[in-house]
């Protein structure tokens, strides 16, 4: 008698990306995609039903960030490993969803060449990190100069004062970043009056320039 398949679950915010994971996981004979989503919420409810070994998931999501949904499960269900897979190559991304509980992190970059191999390694019980994140880990042991967005002020930004300060860049209001993270407005308010004091912004004008720069930075990568 075959040993059962590993079953695995995906959850991203782009159809293509989720059916092009599942066509690579289903070719392996002893894993199958037991499931998918593309929200914080959907994932969480389908994902405590299914019982995977292994949760797939993408750091930005439909309406909140992966970093939620790592802290969710890690606390529901702190036998499931979970590996992000980004679109960020930023250190800074990655030790926060590393801090929150995930057992690995790929970029997407890399995804498509190494996802296999991330997934054997997370579900064999290691830890696993893209290679241009382990770079940037030698790199600051070394003491090698900064340079990179990872090193800016915005890695002083708690979890939920990153997330605010992007959505703020993608153009949403404070009714609605509070909508989508389940918060009072007055709530919203006291994120944004502590981000402008953490990133020295005198205004919410210099706040919304800052976020939108920032929002923006993934085509200005070297």
């Amino acid at each position: 008698m075959k040993p059962a398949k590993k079953k695995i679950f995906i959850v991203d915010d782009h159809p293509l990306v989720r059916e092009r994971l599942t066509e690579l996981i289903d070719r392996e004979a002893d894993l199958m995609v037991c499931g998918e989503a593309e929200d914080r919420s959907e994932a969480f409810a389908a994902i405590l039903e299914k019982k995977p070994f292994l949760v797939l998931l993408d750091f930005t999501l439909k309406s909140s960030h992966g970093i939620d949904l790592i802290k969710d499960l890690r606390a529901a269900a702190p036998e499931i490993r979970l590996l992000v897979v980004s679109m960020h190559d930023e250190l800074l991304y990655a030790e926060r969803c590393l801090r929150a509980g995930a057992h690995g992190y790929i970029t997407k970059q890399q995804a498509s060449r190494h996802v296999m191999q991330a997934i054997r390694r997370v579900l064999d019980g290691d830890l696993y990190l893209s290679d241009e994140v382990s770079k940037q880990l030698v790199e600051r042991s070394l003491g090698a100069p900064r340079g990179r967005r990872s090193d800016s002020i915005v890695s002083n930004l708690a979890d939920r004062e990153l997330q605010v300060f992007e959505l703020i860049g993608q153009g949403w209001s404070t009714r609605q970043i509070a909508e989508s993270l389940s918060i009072d407005p007055k709530t919203i308010d006291t994120y944004r009056a502590r981000i402008r004091e953490k990133l020295g912004l005198k205004n919410s004008a210099e706040l919304l320039q800052q976020a939108i720069a920032w929002t923006q930075r993934p085509e200005e990568r070297p």
